[in-house]
Parts: C-alpha cells; structure tokens; sequence
C-alpha cells in the first residue's frame, strides 16, 4: 500500500519548485492532491500532469481561504509552502546588498535599516498571515476526518540572522513559533492534528534564479552560494518533499511541534578542520 493512499493533501505554492515536488511525491505516494497556486496557469498545467486537481489560491486572501474551506471541506494534510523573499523581481545585486545600486534607488532595501514597511508588510502578508490563515483552515478541516497533519515550511533563516533579508528570516522565525503553538494547541484540545515545520536552507528551485542567473557564470555563482554548506551543493527539492512525505504518513503519527532541518549540514557548525 502506498504511504498516504486514500488521504487528501492540499499544498500551497505548488505551481513550481518545492511546491510541485511535494506535490508530485504526495501524489506518487497515491494521495488524491490539491494543487494550489496564484499562478493559475502554471499550476493548472502542473495539476494536469501528475492527475491532480488545481485550485486558484492566494494565501494572503482570508476570501480564498474561506473559498477554499467550502471547496475541500474536509482534509488529511495541508502544507503550507507558498511564500516570497521580497527579491523575486529582483537581480543578484539585491540579495548582496549592492549599498550603490540601493542608494540610486535602483533596488528595494531589505535590511533592518533601509526596509520600507509596506514592503516588510508584504513579505510577512503571504509567508506569516498564509501560513496562519492556512492553519486555521486546516484545523477546522481536520477536525471532520478526527485526524490530520499540518507541514508549514520554513527556512534555514528562520534559526540565524540574515542582514540583507530582515522580512524574510523574521517571518519564517513566526512561522517557525507558530508551529509549535498549533501543534500544542490540537494536543491540549484532544485533537489528532499533528503540526510540524521544515527548514530547507539553499534548495536549487527557480527562487534562486534572481540571484544565480542563465549565463555561463551559473555554474560559479551556484558554487558560490554553497561555499559554506559543509556538503558543497543545493539541495533538491525532491529531497524535501521526501520529508514531506514522511511527515504526512502515520510513519510520523508520535512527531508533532518539531522542527526538521535540511541544509546540507550547516547549523551543524564548521566542518572546517579545528
């Protein structure tokens, strides 16, 4: 029997990278999945593939999240992935924090100092306000089949400063706090709901693309940006979705609140040799 035959799984922020690898495995694993999106045509693309039904969602909307609970009113496991940086529009240069191109104004600032609030707003509008708009359903949906799992994904940013992306890491942190909150919240209410986060660091999704280019100088800015993982590569996001995966199962039935890192080996310490 397939890991999570029969269950209905929804992910948000499906239409491409860890989204669609959640999905697609979930779908593998034989659950009858959700695939949401803003992206409407992409998702709807990505759904028909792999024999999925598409939903449009924005997760910043509490009107699509109360479309969505008349929709798929009953639930086995939800993740929450849709999410943005702040930097999807932007180039290399934003994410370095080129202080010229910032003081021409030729890039939004998110570091602590220069952030405007509207767009610090954003970022945490569609990671933080979404995840706890999506709990919220998923809670009132789970109650129905008397059981269910909850995956928020994180980030690496979540444990550690990141100067240059202060929106960024302090609403993973929220989201981060706020698992642990749902998990004992379903446990105290005598709730089989379990709730638990995932915290990739640099997982090689289309994210990156911004920062990383289409060039031939790809491949040395890709190794670059992992010079510091104790493994020397990106993760994949198929490796996350992996975890995904066992933490939708009853594999995980006793796991709930926790927090599972996957980043190459990098809040392990240095692997440098003392």
């Amino acid at each position: 029997m397939k890991r999570l035959e029969g269950k209905t799984c929804l992910v948000t922020g499906a239409a491409r990278g860890i989204g669609e690898a959640i999905a697609r495995a979930f779908a593998t694993e034989g659950a009858h999945v959700y695939v949401t999106d803003i992206n409407e045509d992409t998702g709807r693309a990505v759904a028909k593939d792999m024999g999925a039904e598409f939903l449009s969602l924005d997760v910043a909307s509490e009107a699509d999240w109360v479309r969505i609970a008349r929709e798929v009113p009953t639930l086995d496991v939800l993740v929450n992935n849709a999410g943005i940086t702040g930097f999807e529009e932007g180039s290399r240069a934003q994410i370095a924090g080129a202080s010229t191109a910032i003081a021409q104004g030729k890039i939004k600032s998110h570091d602590p100092e220069n952030a405007s609030l509207a767009d610090w707003r954003a970022v945490h509008r569609v990671n933080l306000d979404g995840t706890f708009m999506g709990c919220r359903y998923a809670i009132g949906a789970m109650r129905k089949r008397g059981s269910g799992a909850i995956i928020n994904i994180s980030s690496r940013s979540a444990m550690v400063g990141i100067p240059g992306a202060a929106a960024y890491a302090s609403s993973k942190a929220a989201i981060r706090n706020h698992t642990k909150t749902v998990a004992l919240y379903c446990a105290q209410n005598g709730l089989n709901i379990r709730c638990n986060s995932i915290h990739p660091a640099a997982i090689l999704t289309p994210m990156w693309d911004p920062m990383l280019g289409h060039g031939p100088e790809r491949e040395e800015q890709m190794m670059a940006m992992v010079a510091d993982t104790p493994v020397k590569r990106f993760g994949m996001p198929e490796e996350v979705a992996a975890l995904a995966v066992l933490l939708a199962s009853d594999e995980a039935a006793y796991i709930t609140g926790s927090e599972l890192t996957i980043d190459g080996g990098i809040l392990a310490g240095s692997a440098a040799t003392p």
